[in-house]
């Protein structure tokens, strides 16, 4: 278990310094934090690392409702989670033995004030030697989701106080348009099962990072 940020950046360095091109997978629950520590050691890294977030891959909202999923968006199911792989799988494949890429690679980016995706919007440059990616399901070992955690050097799970998560998920939910109502039912009911699942994935973690409180 790591809590401090410096030490969280120097294992992040350590990877970024590597030979070839290294992919460092953040997870939790949500609203664990890994957004926020995801852009922090990107920052903190500079122009040889970039974020590439697995919440770019949520099905439309449109296709969820023909689906029947629109009120369990969030849920594994809910997500091009074979589209994710093949774009790990990519950033592999077209880096050379010092880390760079060919070319860039693009992928989607998630906006939350519209609930959907953008094409193409995330821009990894050939110079990217760390991708840092964060996400949910990372270390989910079912279904095409079991892909991903063999294209991960590292994957770290964040884990904060519970009542702390809640607090800001709720807090987030209503940022974004919900009712107080609506919020708490969201985070109580289909996010928190979704909550479990992702901590039944905690053991599959290189490290588990637990953050000042914030």
């Amino acid at each position: 278990m790591v809590t401090g940020l410096a030490a969280l950046l120097d294992r992040a360095r350590g990877l970024l310094e590597r030979p070839g091109r290294a992919v460092l997978g953040i997870v939790g629950a949500p609203a664990a934090g890994k957004s926020t520590l995801a852009e922090l050691l990107v920052r903190e890294l500079g122009p040889g690392a970039c974020l590439v977030p697995m919440d770019g891959y949520h099905l439309a909202n449109s296709v969820l409702h023909a689906l029947g999923r629109r009120d369990r968006k969030g849920a594994p199911d809910t997500f091009d989670a074979e589209g994710y792989v093949a774009l790990l799988r990519r950033l592999r494949d077209v880096a050379g033995p010092d880390g760079t890429g060919t070319g860039a690679v693009y992928a989607p980016r998630f906006h939350r004030e519209i609930e959907e995706s953008v094409a193409g919007e995330t821009v990894i440059a050939p110079e990217a030697r760390l991708v840092v990616t964060e996400g949910n399901y990372l270390l989910l070992p079912e279904g095409p989701w079991a892909g991903v955690r063999p294209l991960l050097d590292e994957s770290w799970y964040v884990e904060p106080d519970e009542a702390l998560r809640l607090r800001r998920l709720v807090d987030r939910h209503v940022e974004f348009g919900k009712s107080p109502e609506e919020a708490h039912a969201w985070a109580h009911g289909t996010d928190q099962r979704n909550a479990t699942l992702i901590t039944a994935t905690r053991r599959h973690a290189d490290l588990v990072v637990h953050l000042p409180d914030r």
